[in-house]
């Protein structure tokens, strides 16, 4: 009794109520902690999904990219034997040329897909060029090139629609609430890069069939 006089004199709060707001204070602490820890874990976990997502965009790219490349290399050959037998096609002939240098001189992705499209258009022209040579049509080096560039063709869609798909899952999880607030504060941003294809080609695409019909 004595100890309780003493504090009440003291302080001029009872002991019990000093008590009481230490403990008040000390579960307030403990939500607080909780939830600051709750937070940052949260953050933390959207934010490595985020980093994982953005990889993997930039690793399909990759894939997409040397399929890309690969096609390419071949349009060389393919020049040289369309010389070959349609030397006066100068036409084409500078189309495929200019849509290889594009690409190779493109230094984005935005850059490389347009390239890509300008190449597609311009093999489709080939394509229709082609069914006026049937000594063109049925050369070996032609049958060749046919095997690959279609082997390539098909390999390219294939990872083209990969790509898309990952971007595609990419931006639709950055701008969803609330993972749109993490991402705008870490600097996240949509992607706009989809590999469309080009008008030319989905009204003739080029399947690169220089076979007899």
């Amino acid at each position: 009794m004595a100890y309780m006089s003493i504090i009440k004199a003291m302080t001029g709060i009872p002991a019990r109520r000093q008590r009481g707001n230490a403990r008040g204070w000390l579960i307030a602490l403990v939500v607080v902690a909780i939830v600051v820890i709750a937070l940052v874990g949260t953050y933390t976990s959207t934010y490595n999904r985020m980093v994982a997502m953005r990889e993997r965009v930039k690793q399909q790219w990759a894939q997409v990219d040397v399929v890309i490349q690969r096609r390419a290399d071949l349009i060389p050959n393919l020049v040289a034997t369309v010389k070959g037998f349609a030397a006066h096609e100068t036409k084409v002939i500078g189309e495929i040329t200019a849509a290889r240098a594009a690409l190779g001189g493109a230094s984005n992705r935005a850059q490389t897909i347009a390239a890509n499209n300008q190449l597609d258009g311009a093999l489709s022209h080939l394509l229709m060029v082609v069914e006026n040579y049937p000594d063109l049509k049925s050369n070996r080096n032609f049958l060749a090139l046919q095997d690959e560039l279609t082997g390539t063709e098909n390999r390219i869609a294939v990872e083209r629609r990969r790509y898309n798909r990952d971007i595609q899952e990419y931006n639709t999880y950055i701008i969803q609430f609330p993972d749109n607030i993490i991402a705008s504060l870490s600097g996240f941003r949509y992607d706009p890069n989809y590999f469309h294809t080009s008008p030319a080609a989905r009204a003739a695409p080029p399947k690169v069939n220089f076979g007899n019909p």
